[in-house]
């Protein structure tokens, strides 16, 4: 509670070094996923000012272009482009659309993993999957998987995925990916998803150690998302929660800063610190096996919706 609101970011940012984020980022390329709202478009918004090309991928095309003029206006920076996919949900689109981008642009320095939904109840998509599943976990995997090799190419290429404070209740329940058994709890189904997330993310920092990976906690932001998905919590912490600019702080950071890359990669980030992706005494810790048979479930899955 104390840690994730509001006046818990202003009392963090008084340590916060200035000067981190006083860069230009001109010539340097980013792609922000669900960057049309929120978390997602306050980070574009703050890349776009310091000079940085900006490829906003959002689902809807019509809310994602509304937000590239508004960012393009105030930015000054009139090279943000929009590329179109029409959710991360379907999971053969991500790899298409990965293929895609990397036929048409030769660099991606920074990628932004920060779309993500909460289901109210359990649901699948075209090709089987759970939809939150396909969204937060598959998607994030392929999109990421996909778009390696063009990191690997590019300068001083980084890796940012939006998590949650929720993860820090769950441990990676590889037997249950997509919530099969038991009752489907929207929230927790997505807590664990984040865990899923912090879980790639120091898997991939020991795979590719030329790509610096990151995770990261915004806080409790107050964005359409929240208010969508859990009405409740909303109205009553309203008063407490971030602004989306507060709660892109970290990722923006992540993305752009020298002193982020000094940091090891597949590391946890709150307001700009490393901390523990585990709390105090915690039984969410799972075993190196376990952490491996998830990511080789992960591949396996993942290469059933490749294009041949």
């Amino acid at each position: 509670m104390t840690e994730f609101t509001r006046s818990a970011f202003l009392s963090a940012a008084k340590h916060f070094v200035e000067k981190d984020l006083e860069v230009s980022m001109a010539g340097r390329v980013f792609m922000i996923t669900g960057a049309n709202s929120g978390i997602g478009r306050a980070t574009a918004m703050a890349i776009a000012k310091r000079g940085g090309t900006v490829h906003m991928v959002c689902r809807n095309k019509d809310k994602a272009e509304e937000a590239r003029a508004d960012i393009v206006k105030e930015s000054g920076n009139k090279v943000n482009e929009f590329g179109p996919l029409s959710h991360l949900q379907n999971t053969r689109k991500v790899w298409e659309f990965a293929e895609a981008f990397k036929r048409k642009y030769k660099a991606l320095n920074v990628l932004i993993n920060n779309a993500g939904c909460i289901m109210s109840e359990r649901d699948v998509n075209a090709e089987g999957l759970e939809k939150s599943f396909a969204s937060n976990v598959m998607g994030v995997y392929i999109l990421t998987k996909g778009l390696i090799p063009l990191l690997e190419k590019s300068a001083e290429p980084r890796v940012i995925t939006v998590s949650s404070g929720g993860m820090l209740v769950q441990k990676l329940r590889t037997g249950n990916l997509q919530t099969e058994i038991g009752r489907y709890d929207g929230t927790m189904v997505y807590a664990q998803h984040k865990r899923q997330q912090v879980v790639m993310t120091e898997q991939w920092a020991k795979t590719h150690s030329n790509v610096h990976f990151s995770v990261m906690h915004p806080g409790w932001v107050d964005t359409p998302a929240v208010a969508n998905a859990m009405p409740d919590f909303h109205q009553s912490m309203k008063d407490s929660l971030r602004t989306p600019e507060q709660g892109a702080d970290t990722a923006v950071w992540l993305a752009i800063s020298e002193a982020a890359a000094t940091k090891p990669s597949g590391s946890f980030f709150q307001d700009r610190r490393m901390v523990s992706a585990h709390l105090p005494l915690a039984w969410t810790h799972s075993s190196q096996l376990e952490q491996q048979k998830f990511m080789s479930v992960m591949e396996d899955l993942a290469k059933t919706f490749q294009p041949h």
